[in-house]
């Protein structure tokens, strides 16, 4: 098995979601983002806490202060760490932080789970619900992902009236053609533009597809992206390797991107120090 299916594989064994009963919250823009619809072209930073999970098991108030302290805007989870929404909410609260996102399963969006799903994530003020894998019966055909681009066509129209968008998250098994075109690109010609293309330009590069390619392809659609390196060696952070990041910027800043979500992946010792290095890096670059 390849490195980015064993990672598609430990993001979905490593989710896990608890979102009924949790009392709803009024959801709100955060600021970064009502200075985003007021004309402003500075994207807020935001971290995917995948980079830091272990670290997040141990010591979930010391990561998000430490984040906070670093200059992030926002948090994205993959995972709640035993916590319920309030909980999260306040530690968010205490330390400058929204939440810019969720990754949560295609389980819990779907049928009698959504309902508590959009209540949760109200009270976590997020409005971004990305379904980070698919199940295999959704990906082994090209007629199983336009069957499943209905499903979230039917989903961005059911979680619209609590002011949320859905959204799906790229691995490198998604650029794999299917009858002559990519289930990447399949999955997002057939769905609405109020579906979010999350692209993960490190995985998409990983998966033989060409991050540039996509932003333009689909302009607009990546409302939110994840930003990681690719090349440069084992320890390269961003703004160390070979992504073309003046282009992605480009694309993003002319495209209607919210967020930029940092996602490093790189296995060092340091994983907090290793985000704390790829904001500095985007802070050399002028973001």
């Amino acid at each position: 098995m390849n490195e980015v299916s064993n990672h598609s594989l430990s993001r979905r064994g490593f989710l896990k979601v608890g979102a009924a009963g949790v009392a709803v919250a009024g959801l709100g823009l955060p600021s970064a983002l009502a200075a985003q619809k007021s004309g402003s072209k500075k994207i807020p930073i935001g971290l995917q806490l995948y980079s830091v999970r272990e670290q997040c098991a141990k010591d979930l108030p010391k990561v998000l202060k430490a984040v906070g302290e670093m200059g992030y805007k926002g948090v994205e989870y993959a995972g709640y760490y035993g916590r319920n929404a309030k909980e999260l909410r306040k530690l968010m609260d205490d330390n400058g932080l929204v939440c810019c996102g969720t990754h949560t399963g295609l389980n819990t969006v779907t049928g009698d789970a959504l309902k508590g799903t959009i209540e949760f994530n109200k009270t976590l003020g997020n409005k971004y619900l990305i379904v980070p894998s698919m199940p295999r019966e959704r990906t082994v055909s090209r007629q199983a992902w336009l069957e499943t681009a209905k499903l979230f066509n039917e989903l961005a129209d059911k979680v619209k009236a609590d002011g949320m968008l859905v959204g799906y998250h790229a691995h490198g098994g998604d650029f794999t053609k299917l009858e002559g075109e990519t289930a990447w690109d399949i999955f997002f010609g057939a769905t609405k533009p109020e579906v979010v293309m999350q692209l993960d330009l490190g995985n998409c590069i990983d998966g033989g597809g060409d991050p540039i390619a996509e932003l333009k392809r689909f302009p607009g659609r990546a409302t939110t992206i994840h930003l990681k390196e690719h090349g440069g060696g084992p320890t390269a952070v961003i703004g160390e390797g070979d992504m073309r990041w003046k282009e992605v910027f480009e694309l993003c800043e002319a495209g209607g991107t919210q967020w930029y979500i940092v996602e490093h992946e790189r296995g060092g010792p340091d994983p907090v120090g290793d985000v704390k290095r790829c904001l500095e890096g985007l802070r050399k670059m002028g973001k």
